[in-house]
C-alpha cells in the first residue's frame, strides 16, 4: 500500500512530463476561460473547492414524501449545497422520467442555491443513453449496438444532437453518454449500450456522438448542446467471467492498441469528460491507477477534462477490492491517482475525509487545484457561472425548444430501426411476407414495449415502458405488424411470457408457459413469426449465469416447428444468446436487437418489403457457449489440423460474423484498387471499390475494407476493420466508393508496448474483392500515441 502511495505522490509532485507538452492540447487552449479559471479559484475556500469534487444523486436533496411530483427537501438542500456546497447532483427523481418542466424546475432550484452558496452553479448529470430517456415524452432511439449495425456514421451525430437539444428543454447540462466500451465479451449485461466489439467501429460512431453532444467548439456549448461523458474508461466490456462490474485481464499492450483507441479519438474531438471503469483491469482497479488516469489520459494527450467516478467506486476501493483499509484510504488513492469528482453518491462524508487527507498532507493542495480547474472548467465551459443561461421561468424557456419531440426525430428514429434490423438469414427468400398472409404472432417479446427498448428506458431496468406504452401509445411488435397486414390476418398467442417488475424481479423471470395455446393457434395460419430474446435489464441485474436462450422460449419455437408451418425467428435481445438448436428451425432469422419505441413499426415495414434491410452484426454472433471469440481473432485460435499423432481442433464456431447481413437485393463488388503498390507510414492509402445493385430493389450497403498484416513480429490478427461506408443504390446502379486510410493505422503495438509499422505484405479484403500490398519500410514510434510524433 505505500508503494502505492509513494507512486502516485511522487508522479503527482513532479512537474509535467515533457512528452506532455510536446502533444498538441486535445481541446484548444481558450485563455479567457483559463482566467476565470484562475480567478475563481483564487477566490475559493477548502471546503469550496472540496465541494466542488463531489457529486450526490438527487435523492439526496429529495424529501421522498411525494412519490409523483419532484420536491426538494430543504434540511437536505440546505446541507448537500449550502454547507457543504457539493458542485454536483446526478441521476432521475422518483426513479422514473420526468418531464421537461419538472426537469427545468428542479434544476434550477438547486442552481439557485448553489450560486449563492458556492458563487456558480452546480451541474446536474443524467444517463440519457439512447435519445432522452428521463426526460418523459422525449424521443427514444435504437440503442447504441442498434446504431452500429446501421454502419451508418450520421446515425449517432444525430441521436447525440436531439438527445442535446431535448435534455436541455429541460435544463440538463451534462449527459454520461456515450458508451465506447468494446463489447469482446458477449455475455456482459452492458453489450448494447456498446457501439459493438470493433474498435474502429466504436471509434468512428463514438466520435460522432461526441460532436453531436456538444457542437462545433467545446469551449463554448451553446443553450442547444450539452457536455458529453466518455464511459467507462478503460476495458469495461471485457469481464472475465462476463458479469458486470467484475474485473477484466488486458495486457497493456492491448489496452493501447484498440481499448484506448475510441477513448483517444474521442479526446482529441473534445469530449469534456470521462467516466472511469467500476472494476479492475489486472489487479489494479481504475479508480486507483495513476497509470492509465493521469499518465495515458490527462498527460498523454494533454486533455485539460474532468475525470468523473461511477457509482460509489471509491468506496470500493476498500469494501471490495481490499487496496485500502477504510473509505479515507480510498479517498487518497483516488483522488493521487486523478480521480477530480466523486459520484459518492449518497454520503457527503467524502468533503470531510478529503478535508482531513489534505491537512494532513497525503492529498498535495496542487491536486485538489488541478481536480476543481478542471470541474470549473468544465462548467464555464457549459456557461453555468452565467444565471440568465439557467435562471429562466418554464414558460419562457420552453418558447426556445419547439422541436422537443418533434414528428421528424420520430421519422429519424424509425428510419434508424429500419436500418438497424439485421437480416440473418432468408432461406427460400421467404421475406418479405406476401399482403393477405395469415400470420402468427408469438413469443415473450412480441407485445411488450419493455424489451423493445432495453434498459436505461424511463426507469433505470426499462420497466417504466410498460406504462409508458399505456399512457403514449408506442406500438409494440405484434401491434405494427397488424397494422401493417390488418388485424383479421394476424393472431396473437404468446405462449411464453416475463414476469412483470423492476429491478427487484429478476429480468429473465417467466410466468408459467401457455405453449399449447401458440400451437393451437398456428393451425390457422400461414408463417409464424417468434419474437423471441430477453427482457429489459442494465447493469449489474442483467448479469447471466446461463447464456442459452430461456428453455421455455426454445420449447416454444420447437413446439411450433413441429406443426410444419415456415418459422420467422425475431431475436430481440441486449446481447447474442445461444440459439444454435432453434435456429435450424426458422426459415429467416433477424436479429432487431433493441430497435426502441419506433421498432414495432421498423419490423412490420422490413417483413412487408416497405423498407429493404440494410444492417450487418457490429458483433461475432456465437454458436456455442465454450466457443466465444472476436472477428479478430489470432490465427491460432482456428486451426482444424495439426501434423503429428493426434487430432487437433480449435475452430472459431460463430453462428454468423462478425459484419454479417443480408437485404432484399444483391450487391455485386468489383474493380477493387489501390492508389499505390506500396506505402509507408506517412503515406496515404485510398481504396476504391465499385459496388453494384443487381437486384429488383433499393437498398442501402455498407462497405468493409478489411486488411490483415500476413506476418509479424507478433502474431498478427485475422483481419482488421479499417474503413467503412455505407452507400445507397437503385436496381442497376453502380456507383464507386472510396475508402482512405493512414499507413499507420496499420500498425500494431508491439511485445515492446511501442507501435511500430513493419516492413512486409497486407491483404485488403472489401466484399469477394481482394489485393495485395506492401509496406516497404519498418517504422517504430517511441511516443505512446503514434500520430504525436513529427
Amino acid at each position: 500500500m505505500r508503494y502505492l502511495k509513494m507512486i502516485a505522490l511522487g508522479c503527482l509532485l513532479g512537474v509535467a512530463t515533457q512528452m506532455q507538452a510536446q502533444v498538441k492540447p486535445a481541446i484548444p487552449y481558450n485563455a479567457e476561460i483559463e482566467a476565470k479559471v484562475k480567478a475563481k479559484l483564487a477566490t475559493m475556500t477548502l471546503d469550496q473547492k472540496i465541494g466542488q469534487m463531489c457529486e450526490i444523486t438527487v435523492d439526496g436533496v429529495t424529501d421522498g414524501k411525494n412519490r409523483k411530483v419532484w420536491t426538494l427537501s430543504e434540511e437536505n438542500v440546505d446541507k448537500v449545497l449550502r454547507q457543504y456546497k457539493v458542485g454536483s447532483i446526478l441521476n432521475v427523481p422518483l426513479g422514473f422520467a420526468q418531464t421537461p418542466e419538472s426537469w427545468a424546475t428542479g434544476i434550477r432550484k438547486l442552481n439557485q442555491v448553489s450560486q449563492e452558496a458556492a458563487g456558480i452553479a452546480q451541474i446536474y448529470g443524467v444517463d440519457q443513453m439512447h435519445g432522452t430517456t428521463y426526460t418523459y415524452g422525449g424521443t427514444l432511439f435504437p440503442q447504441s449496438i442498434n446504431q452500429a449495425a446501421s454502419f451508418n456514421k450520421e446515425f449517432p451525430y444525430q441521436v447525440a444532437e436531439i438527445c442535446a437539444y431535448e435534455s436541455k428543454a429541460g435544463l440538463i447540462p451534462w449527459i454520461y453518454a456515450p458508451v465506447m466500451d468494446l463489447g469482446r465479451q458477449p455475455m456482459w449485461s452492458r453489450m448494447w449500450e456498446s457501439f459493438g466489439e470493433d474498435p474502429l467501429l466504436n471509434s468512428v460512431m463514438a466520435v460522432q456522438a461526441v460532436k453531436g453532444f456538444q457542437g462545433a467548439d467545446p469551449n463554448n456549448i451553446d443553450d442547444y448542446h450539452t457536455a458529453a461523458c466518455l464511459k467507462h474508461y478503460i476495458a469495461y466490456g471485457n469481464p472475465i467471467n462476463g458479469k458486470d462490474r467484475t474485473p477484466s485481464s488486458v495486457s497493456e499492450r492491448e489496452l493501447r492498441e484498440k481499448y484506448f483507441e475510441p477513448f483517444k479519438n474521442c479526446a482529441k474531438a473534445g469530449a469534456l469528460s470521462i467516466m472511469v471503469n467500476s472494476s479492475n483491469n489486472n489487479g489494479m482497479p481504475l479508480h486507483a491507477n495513476h497509470r492509465l488516469l493521469t499518465e495515458w489520459f490527462k498527460e498523454g494527450l494533454n486533455w485539460d477534462g474532468m475525470i468523473v467516478t461511477d457509482w460509489a467506486d471509491i468506496a470500493s476501493l476498500y469494501s471490495r477490492d481490499h487496496i485500502a483499509h477504510d473509505k479515507k484510504e480510498a479517498i487518497e488513492l483516488a483522488i493521487n491517482a486523478g480521480i477530480d469528482m466523486s459520484m459518492d453518491p449518497y454520503n457527503t462524508d467524502f468533503c470531510d475525509l478529503l478535508k482531513e487527507l489534505v491537512n494532513e498532507g497525503r492529498v498535495p493542495m496542487s491536486r485538489i487545484d488541478d481536480a476543481v480547474s478542471r470541474i470549473l472548467r468544465l462548467k464555464f465551459r457549459l456557461h453555468l457561472d452565467d444565471p440568465k443561461t439557467w435562471d429562466i421561468d418554464y414558460k419562457k424557456l420552453a418558447k426556445k425548444y419547439p422541436k422537443f419531440a418533434a414528428a421528424e426525430s420520430a421519422a429519424l428514429s424509425t428510419k434508424m430501426a429500419e436500418e438497424s434490423i439485421i437480416l440473418l438469414k432468408n432461406n427460400d427468400n421467404i421475406l418479405p411476407l406476401k399482403k393477405g398472409v395469415k400470420i402468427l404472432v408469438t413469443g415473450p417479446n412480441s407485445n411488450n414495449l419493455r424489451p423493445q427498448n432495453g434498459g436505461w428506458s424511463y426507469t433505470w431496468q426499462g420497466d417504466g415502458c410498460v406504462r409508458v406504452h399505456d399512457e403514449l401509445g408506442y406500438k409494440t411488435f405484434y401491434e405494427a405488424i397488424s397494422d401493417k397486414f390488418g388485424a383479421e390476418n394476424v393472431t396473437l398467442a404468446e405462449g411464453v411470457t416475463y414476469k412483470n417488475g423492476g429491478q427487484n424481479v429478476n429480468f429473465e423471470s417467466e410466468n408459467e408457459p401457455d405453449i399449447e395455446a401458440a400451437v393451437k393457434a398456428a393451425a390457422g395460419v400461414d408463417v409464424i413469426i417468434a419474437v423471441v430474446g430477453e427482457n429489459s435489464y442494465a447493469e449489474t441485474p442483467g448479469n447471466l449465469s446461463d447464456f442459452n436462450l430461456s428453455p421455455n422460449q426454445k420449447e416454444l419455437v420447437k413446439a411450433l416447428a413441429k406443426t410444419g408451418k415456415p418459422i420467422v425467428l425475431v431475436l430481440n435481445e441486449g446481447r447474442p444468446r445461444i440459439i444454435k438448436d432453434i435456429e435450424v428451425l426458422s426459415k429467416a432469422t433477424i436479429d432487431a436487437l433493441l430497435p426502441s419505441n419506433y421498432g414495432g413499426i421498423a419490423l412490420a415495414n422490413l417483413l412487408a418489403g416497405d423498407a429493404n434491410f440494410s444492417a450487418k452484426l457490429p458483433f461475432t454472433y456465437p454458436g456455442s457457449i465454450n466457443s466465444l471469440s472476436t472477428y479478430d481473432f489470432k490465427p491460432g485460435e482456428s486451426v482444424s489440423t495439426m501434423s503429428g499423432n493426434y487430432n487437433y481442433d480449435a475452430k472459431i464456431d460463430a453462428l454468423y460474423n462478425f459484419g454479417h447481413g443480408l437485404s432484399y437485393t444483391t450487391y455485386k463488388y468489383s474493380n477493387l484498387k489501390l492508389d499505390k503498390t506500396t506505402f509507408t507510414a506517412k503515406d496515404e492509402l485510398t481504396f476504391t471499390v465499385d459496388v453494384t445493385n443487381t437486384g429488383k430493389v433499393a437498398g442501402k450497403e455498407p462497405v468493409l475494407l478489411f486488411v490483415s498484416d500476413l506476418v509479424a513480429s507478433i502474431t498478427p490478427d485475422n483481419k482488421r476493420l479499417r474503413a467503412f461506408e455505407k452507400v445507397a443504390l437503385n436496381p442497376g446502379e453502380t456507383k464507386t466508393v472510396t475508402l482512405k486510410i493512414k499507413g499507420s493505422d496499420l500498425a500494431f503495438v508491439g511485445y515492446d508496448e511501442k507501435w511500430v509499422l513493419e516492413k512486409g505484405e497486407f491483404r485488403a479484403k472489401v466484399g469477394d474483392q481482394a489485393l495485395s500490398f506492401n509496406c516497404s519500410e519498418t517504422k517504430k514510434w517511441n511516443t505512446p500515441n503514434r500520430e504525436d510524433e513529427n
